[in-house]
This record gives C-alpha cells, sequence and structure tokens, in this order.
C-alpha cells in the first residue's frame, strides 16, 4: 500500500466515509426500485 505517511488516518477515513456513502445510495436505489415496481403492479392490477 502506499505510504500515506501521518495523513493515512485521514484519507483512510475519508475513503471509508466515501464507500459507505455509496453503498446507501445503492441500497437506498434498489429498495426504491422494489417500491416502485410493486406500486406499479399495484396499479396494473386494479385496472
Amino acid at each position: 500500500m502506499t505510504e500515506l505517511g501521518k495523513y493515512a488516518a485521514t484519507v483512510l477515513a475519508a475513503y471509508g466515509v466515501s464507500l459507505a456513502l455509496l453503498v446507501g445510495i445503492v441500497v437506498q436505489s434498489v429498495l426504491a426500485n422494489a417500491r416502485a415496481r410493486r406500486d406499479l403492479q399495484e396499479h396494473e392490477r386494479r385496472g
């Protein structure tokens, strides 16, 4: 791994926060898609 020196903790924390946010966005998108599909199916079922 690249030598980060005295900034290692800051850089790794920034990577961790970024990764957590990206995972959160993906999870939120998947859940919203599932909810939209469910709502669309219900709407189509009702006619």
